[in-house]
């Protein structure tokens, strides 16, 4: 019996498609979850996953993972956000603060508050959308808005942009390393050294620098 050549194309498509659909499958939730947890606690290199993921897609020449990576990312960013903004918030209404509101001031020195206060004040939500794009800028400027007693709404009307144009920019880095390398692997090897070399310059500026005078 000779089978119709259009019935083994698609007797043969699931073979093809399914383990790029299990990696979506489980990759997009697990970027999501990564990225929402590095948001509330601000350890994990969440630049550094969405590059990486940008990598992956951009091999695949599939235009449809980049724009759900940029969605996954944008949200998982904008959530987490806004949880720690509202956990941050029930911390100064608190006498006794709590941990996030804590966290958030461990790592918003008071040289770096101050100055997010004055821009705050002087440029409003742009300082907002900006903050999320300097490495190590996005806590003081939260915690600025907290002590500036920004509603949730205009918080919202900042971060929203703020997240997608955080998004945006680490996908691009995957992509620049994606497109100079010929294997995926090198691209995100490149793609997270070049993350966390952007992360860690603010900290090595401030050492250099030495202790903020007046």
């Amino acid at each position: 019996m000779i089978l119709p050549a259009g019935y083994l194309l698609s007797a043969a498509a699931p073979a093809v498609i399914a383990p790029e659909a299990t990696q979506q499958a489980i990759g997009y939730p697990t970027l999501f979850l990564l990225v929402l947890v590095g948001a509330l606690v601000p350890v994990i290199p969440t630049g550094a996953l969405v590059s990486s993921a940008a990598v992956v897609a951009f091999h695949r020449a599939a235009p449809f993972s980049m724009a759900l990576l940029l969605v996954t990312a944008s949200l998982a960013a904008f959530l987490g956000d806004m949880a720690l903004y509202w956990l941050g918030r029930r911390g100064m209404k608190s006498d006794h603060g709590s941990r996030w509101l804590e966290a958030i001031r461990r790592r918003a020195p008071e040289d770096r508050l101050r100055q997010a206060q004055h821009k705050l004040a002087d440029h409003g939500v742009a300082v907002l959308v900006l903050s999320r794009l300097i490495p190590a800028g996005r806590l003081p400027v939260m915690l600025a808005c907290l002590v500036a007693k920004w509603p949730m709404r205009r918080f919202v009307h900042g971060n929203l942009p703020a997240c997608v144009a955080w998004a945006a920019t680490y996908q691009l880095i995957g992509v620049l390393g994606g497109s100079l390398f010929r294997e995926p692997w090198q691209g995100v090897v490149a793609a997270v050294a070049l993350t966390l070399l952007l992360s860690a310059v603010p900290a090595l500026w401030r050492r250099l620098r030495g202790p903020a005078t007046g």
